[in-house]
């Protein structure tokens, strides 16, 4: 092997930059990328400490000291290394950065006049360092994720998060109490006196919420229509149906680097140690590139080991995810195969219970619907191999993972009330779903003196611990008896769930 030969790094290509390009990137300017070390992972299904994990299953030294080297060969700085996460920080000039990683860097605008840096084709690396390293991400700048929450498109009264979670009988006795819940944010932000002044009005206590700032991510509240809207969402229905636990939300920029700096940090968080994670943002596969998107389902892997369940938005754009290429799209990180998938329904609540669940199916009316599909990144889990996962709707008839696992009110007119930057509103969305799970596990934590962790084994198992929804469609996809790829198994009986877990082996 020639002492120069360089090798692509596994699944960095990226695909044409959907923008205008306005010339090559300024090669003075100053930035950081995250490069992904490789580490010895213990077999599916163990269960370990944060500390012992960290202990045995970091990134090895020597790989550490080999970047280093890199770095330093390219006039780089390394500035942090995280051997838990498996996670370096290398910054530098753009022009160092390129010429290190061998790809041309431009700045492009895209249709909504945000400018960023991007890139297209693959990265390299030296031939020792291909075995070492996972990804490489931050170098291209373009917003990743999208926030999966709508608002009401006419007036309605919506429910309160405590009614929805009464009607899907969430385990009485419990709240939360002794557990964290993570929130993974890409913008926007809280304001206290929002937060105090909803829950008074639901007259229960306010919960404990801190902001973890990644990647000069922060907590930065702006305009009501902007992802405010989604941040508070998401606290205050985990506030509201898990009230004892504590909240910390971690604010990151919106790139594939910040959203995978602020999920592996949450899940290696060894001073708050959320239980649980809830991700509300998330985009079609095909915009993400191999490394990032297996980089990501690496990092929930890790959290399955570590305890840690992660719920995932399924979106809300039907079974294109909002792609007009004709075909259908899963949306990503929902369809990774550790993730708990949440998809939507449109729950009608009378006298306190759950009177009639549907299918969230907006899309002929040109509003939202929720997502599910075929994974066309992830072969079909074993958890799902009795399933009746169908083939993709797609050329092919691929059987891949099934998307969603579960379900929940997603539909913006039968939402949830919310108090956002001053104002009262209703919204909706599979955002509302995600940490309406999060809330749940918190509360099955609670009630069990252990974390549940991945919970897809057991639920699969359990198929009467949910409420199955038979009823409409996401465009390629139908509903029916059993899982199917519009509302998966279906929305919680959260105390029949309770039940299953305690006699589950």
């Amino acid at each position: 092997m020639a002492a120069n030969e360089r090798v692509a790094v596994g699944g960095s290509d990226r695909a044409r930059v959907d923008a205008t390009r306005l010339g090559p990137a300024d090669p003075d300017a100053a930035t950081t990328v995250t490069v992904y070390l490789r580490g010895d992972d213990p077999p599916e299904g163990t269960r370990m400490t944060r500390e012992e994990w960290a202990a045995g299953h970091g990134a090895r030294s020597e790989d550490v000291a080999a970047l280093e080297r890199f770095a330093s060969g390219h006039t780089l700085r390394v500035d942090a290394v995280d051997l838990a996460r498996r996670a370096v920080v290398v910054s530098g000039r753009v022009g160092d950065l390129s010429e290190a990683f061998g790809v041309a860097l431009g700045a492009y605008r895209d249709a909504e006049g945000r400018e960023f840096r991007g890139r297209e084709g693959a990265l390299t690396v030296p031939a020792e360092l291909g075995p070492v390293v996972q990804a490489v991400v931050g170098l291209d700048e373009r917003p990743q994720a999208r926030a999966q929450s709508r608002p009401a498109s006419v007036p309605t009264a919506g429910y309160s998060p405590v009614d929805v979670a009464g009607a899907y009988r969430f385990p009485p006795g419990t709240d939360g109490t002794g557990q964290t819940v993570g929130i993974v944010e890409l913008g926007g932000g809280y304001r206290p006196a929002d937060l105090a002044a909803y829950f008074a009005g639901l007259g229960i206590p306010e919960p404990a919420v801190a902001a973890v700032a990644v990647d000069g991510g922060s907590n930065a509240p702006g305009a009501p229509n902007g992802p405010d809207g989604e941040v508070m969402l998401d606290i205050e229905v985990i506030g509201a149906v898990a009230p004892g636990a504590r909240v910390v939300v971690y604010f990151a920029p919106n790139t594939d680097q910040g959203f995978i700096d602020a999920v592996s940090t949450a899940v290696h968080d060894t001073t708050n140690k959320p239980s649980a994670v809830s991700i509300s943002w998330g985009g079609p596969e095909s915009t993400w590139t191999a490394q990032a998107a297996q980089q990501m389902e690496a990092v929930f892997a890790q959290a399955a080991t570590l305890g840690v369940t992660v719920t995932c938005a399924s979106g809300d754009n039907g079974s294109t995810d909002g792609v007009a290429d004709g075909a259908q799209h899963a949306d990503f990180p929902a369809s990774a195969p550790h993730a708990l998938a949440c998809g939507g329904t449109r729950l009608t609540i009378t006298a306190g219970a759950a009177a009639s669940e549907v299918v969230w199916d907006e899309l002929p009316a040109g509003g939202g619907g929720t997502g599910g599909g075929i994974s066309d990144l992830f072969p079909l889990p074993s958890y799902q191999a009795s399933a009746g996962v169908p083939p993709s709707a797609n050329p092919g008839g691929r059987v891949g993972r099934g998307v969603p696992d579960v379900a929940g009110d997603a539909d913006p007119q039968t939402g949830y009330r919310v108090r956002v930057d001053g104002q009262d509103a209703v919204i909706g969305g599979t955002s509302a779903v995600a940490p309406l799970w999060a809330g749940l596990v918190a509360r099955l934590n609670q009630a069990l003196g252990r974390d549940v962790g991945d919970l897809h084994d057991a639920i699969y198992r359990a198929p009467g611990a949910f409420n199955d929804i038979t009823s409409g469609n996401n465009g390629a996809y139908r509903a029916g008896p059993g899982w199917d790829p519009c509302t998966g198994l279906g929305s919680p009986d959260g105390t029949e769930l309770l039940a299953a877990l305690r006699a589950a082996p």
